[in-house]
């Protein structure tokens, strides 16, 4: 048996690789998984039965004691293979000049993982929005990359380093409630506060509303248009519908137009006025003759007039 583990399988130089040491390498690597893994799962059972402010600062600890032990387990198994400490530098050296040459997105990306661990500015579960318009829920962070998952369930994995360097709005860093604005408007001449009160009806029917003294219902006017008096409803969400801002617009949007037909509001539709001036002159023979000009007014209403 020991001469088979003393079979050697490289030799380049002063160093000789056997089949002892390339056994004792793999099964410190597949120990290092096995230890990080079961650490990990320890961890992440530890955070469930935890407040989730808690819950947030032990994933933050799990991935870093896990990229921690796995580094030590590569370091443990090349000197396994018989690598010293001192030709490992110079190995990381090399590696040094390889990552000036073309892996500067990768490193790019894991220090920016790194970053987004320790400054705890994104969190599984937190609700973001990218400066490309993208919006989902954090489902993991890696150091390479971040897991998020739209609100069609579709899976989208974005490297850290885009949250580093772009601009991020995080709809629940501090708090998990939000307020919407949704814009609406009634024809002129409409009676206003009969127009407040059936909104504020509206939302109240909505069943994520939160009507409590400090998050009430609101509704402002906001303008004078085209073809309306506009408004806005200020609503606040709870922290469930903040994450389906699609789904919360709709809801809002359909109980204001219920309400004010109810109530017998106009909801008008664009409408211009569109003044029309002719000249008829008459040219004859007799010096009295006179230019009559003619005004005609005429009101278009059409959805597509401009």
């Amino acid at each position: 048996m020991s001469d088979w583990l003393d079979i050697t399988l490289l030799k380049v130089g002063e160093y000789t690789l056997t089949t002892g040491a390339l056994l004792a390498s793999i099964v410190v690597l597949i120990a290092t998984f096995v230890i990080a893994s079961l650490v990990s799962r320890t961890i992440t059972r530890v955070a469930l039965h935890r407040h989730s402010t808690v819950a947030h600062q032990l994933y933050t600890v799990n991935r870093i004691v896990y990229y921690f032990l796995i580094v030590l387990g590569a370091i443990g198994s090349l000197s396994v293979l018989g690598f010293q400490l001192d030709k490992l530098v110079i190995i990381g050296s090399a590696l040094g000049i390889g990552i000036g040459l073309g892996l500067q997105s990768i490193v790019n990306n894991f220090v920016s993982g790194i970053i987004i661990l320790l400054e705890k500015s994104i969190k599984v579960g937190d609700f973001i929005e990218l400066e490309s318009g993208l919006m989902g829920e954090v489902q993991e962070i890696k150091l390479r990359s971040t897991l998020i998952r739209t609100a069609d369930n579709v899976d989208i994995l974005i490297p850290s380093s885009e949250f580093i360097s772009g601009h991020l709005i995080n709809w629940t860093l501090e708090e998990n409630i939000r307020r919407f604005r949704i814009p609406f408007g009634v024809a002129y001449g409409s009676n206003k506060t009969l127009v407040r009160d059936a909104v504020l009806k509206a939302a109240a029917t909505v069943p994520y509303t939160l009507s409590d003294e400090k998050h009430k219902p609101v509704v402002w006017m906001s303008g004078f248009g085209d073809s309306s008096l506009d408004f806005t409803l200020g609503v606040w969400v709870d922290p469930v519908a903040v994450k389906r801002p699609t789904q919360v617009t709709s809801d809002y949007v359909w109980a204001i137009d219920d309400a004010l037909r109810e109530a017998g509001v106009e909801i008008p539709f664009p409408q211009r006025d569109l003044h029309v001036r002719s000249s008829a002159i008459s040219f004859g023979h007799e010096p009295e003759a006179k230019a009559d000009t003619i005004d005609k007014s005429i009101q278009a209403k059409s959805p597509e007039s401009d």
